[in-house]
């Protein structure tokens, strides 16, 4: 029995062919069924992620500053609306942005408010997203 180096292989660029062609099939494939269903901007809730950057655009040391309120709104993805409020347990209130629909994907979280020089309270931030 002789040993041989020639046996069962495959030459490099016949193997980088192969897994070219079935990474193009699959991407083609994904691609295919999205259109088919519909998958992607349809059904995404766009309020939690902008929520996410808008409180990090307000917050310094983990306090929300009502006065940055409008230039937090940049952070809304292009071709989409806006409109953010937050509204501390002291009754005052601060809103930015359009009158949305009822319609809109809308996301409310808890945070700390700045009320004054020094006066922080509880409050809620109200952000909704829509086309």
């Amino acid at each position: 029995m002789s040993l041989s180096s020639d046996r069962a292989t495959t030459e490099p660029l016949v193997a980088l062919v192969a897994v070219f062609a079935v990474t193009l099939g699959v991407a083609l494939y994904a691609g295919v069924v999205d259109d088919a269903f519909g998958t992607l901007d349809d059904d995404r809730n766009l309020a939690t992620p902008t929520a996410d950057a808008v409180e990090q655009r307000l917050s310094s040391a983990g306090v929300v500053r009502p006065e940055a309120l409008n230039s937090a709104l940049d952070a809304v993805p292009a071709n989409y609306h806006e409109n953010a409020t937050i509204t501390s347990t002291t009754g005052e209130r601060w809103s930015s942005g359009q009158k949305p629909p009822k319609s809109a994907d809308t996301e409310t979280r808890t945070v700390s408010v700045r009320v004054g020089a020094g006066a922080v309270r509880r409050g809620t931030l109200t952000v909704r997203v829509w086309r």
